[in-house]
C-alpha cells in the first residue's frame, strides 16, 4: 500500500497546484487579470478574497501530505467545499451560459477530479496501519 499511497500524494501535491496558482493569480492581478476593461472596485475586492479562499484550499491539500493516509475528515471536508463551489459554477453555466475552456476545466476538477481523489484518500485510509475507518452513517448526523 506504500506505493498506492505515495502515488495519492504526488497526485494530490500536482492537483492542488491549480488552486494554489488560480488562487494567487487571482490575489496578486485581481479580476482585470481574468477580463478586459475596467472593474468595479468591490467586484474586484470580492474576486481577490474569493481567490484567497481558493489558494488557501490549495495549500490545506498540500498539509494533508504527510500523514495523507490520515487526514481523512480534513480531506473530506475540503472535497465538500471544492464540490459546492463546482456546483455552484454548474448553475452559472446554466444561468449565464458556457464560459471559458479554462472555467469548464475548472469545473471538471471540482465535480470529477476532486471527489475522486477524495474517494482514493478513503481507499488508502481504510488499507493503512492504524487508518481511519468509514463514518458511521449515524455517526456523521
Amino acid at each position: 500500500m506504500t506505493g498506492e499511497r505515495r502515488a495519492l500524494q504526488r497526485v494530490v501535491a500536482v492537483a492542488a497546484l491549480v488552486p494554489v496558482a488560480a488562487g494567487l493569480y487571482g490575489v496578486l492581478f485581481g479580476q482585470s487579470g481574468l477580463a478586459e476593461g475596467r472593474v468595479g472596485v468591490s467586484a474586484d475586492s470580492h474576486y481577490r478574497m474569493l481567490s484567497g479562499l481558493l489558494l488557501g484550499i490549495g495549500l490545506l491539500f498540500w498539509s494533508t501530505l504527510p500523514a495523507i493516509e490520515h487526514r481523512g475528515e480534513l480531506f473530506r471536508f475540503l472535497t465538500m467545499v471544492v464540490v459546492l463551489g463546482g456546483l455552484s459554477r454548474l448553475i452559472g453555466l446554466w444561468l449565464t451560459g458556457v464560459p471559458s475552456l479554462t472555467m469548464l476545466a475548472a469545473l471538471g476538477m471540482e465535480l470529477v477530479v476532486t471527489p475522486l481523489l477524495c474517494l482514493w484518500q478513503m481507499r488508502v485510509a481504510r488499507a493503512a496501519p492504524g487508518g481511519e475507518a468509514p463514518v458511521p452513517a449515524d455517526e456523521g448526523a
